[in-house]
């Protein structure tokens, strides 16, 4: 399953390949939609925004492109007039001279204006967004310790998009073990130390795969490349203390961690 930073990295090629450029096609599979195509032709896709899984393509009239991708939609980006071969449906195509993005098989697309977005019900249950980079560590910390969060396990809290949107479980598993935390723990039984490092992992880890997993070539990156420390790497040693990583199941997903020194 992808998570924030996977989303916001196939965002930016759709943004990369559309944003700034005149619509001249724009085609929607459900007729509900079918509306607004001719008054989107001309106008602009002016940005593509994440909020946790979900992607907003807002134009250049006011309208965003609500999409969320839930287990089987994807986006492609694809030279203009060209027609990939699949077996998905397509629900969406937004053209513009040389590059057309194709949405296919999302079943939960919706055109809003401001305030729809504003009121958007998903929108509105997610937290604020990781790789939002307005996101500052002192708001983490805030929410972290709210009545609404601070008695609850970690193990739940990370996989919850009420909490911050664009976590999931390797970046649960990263976190943690880089705060050095087990998953049992509560933000309220935390000392200052600890929770300084989780505030800062929290933010760190996301933004750090974000922006190198998948780049293996070093010579282009200055300082550290995302890498798993622990996911997925049971029965190998810790490189922080040389204890055994081990693997169990949490909140039905597999997670991963160093009994040596995530107390």
């Amino acid at each position: 399953m992808p998570e924030g930073p996977e989303i916001r990295r196939a965002a930016d090629q759709l943004e990369k390949a559309l944003q700034g450029k005149v619509l001249t096609d724009v085609w929607f599979s459900y007729p509900e939609l079918q509306t607004y195509q001719q008054a989107l032709i001309g106008e602009r896709v002016v940005s593509i925004e994440t909020r946790g899984k979900a992607l907003l393509t807002h134009f250049s009239n006011g309208l965003t492109l609500y999409s969320h991708n839930q287990l089987y939609g994807v986006w492609r980006v694809v030279k203009t007039g060209s027609v990939p071969e699949g077996k998905r449906i397509l629900r969406v195509r937004l053209a513009a001279a040389d590059k057309t993005l194709l949405l296919f098989s999302a079943s939960e697309i919706e055109l809003l204006d401001a305030e729809g977005v504003a009121r958007h019900p998903f929108l509105l249950k997610i937290g604020p967004d990781v790789l939002d980079m307005s996101l500052t560590e002192e708001t983490v910390r805030e929410r972290l310790l709210s009545p609404r969060f601070r008695r609850r396990q970690f193990s739940g809290l990370l996989l919850d998009q009420a909490f911050l949107a664009g976590l999931g479980n390797y970046l649960r598993v990263e976190i943690l073990w880089q705060a050095q935390l087990a998953a049992h723990h509560k933000a309220e039984s935390l000392n200052e130390a600890q929770c300084d490092a989780l505030v800062t992992a929290l933010l760190a880890v996301p933004r750090l795969s974000y922006q190198t997993r998948g780049q293996a070539d070093e010579k282009h990156h200055h300082g550290a490349l995302f890498r798993f420390k622990v996911f997925h790497r049971a029965g190998k040693a810790c490189e922080r203390c040389g204890g055994t990583i081990e693997r169990t199941m949490l909140s039905s997903r597999p997670f991963y961690w160093c009994a040596g020194c995530q107390k």
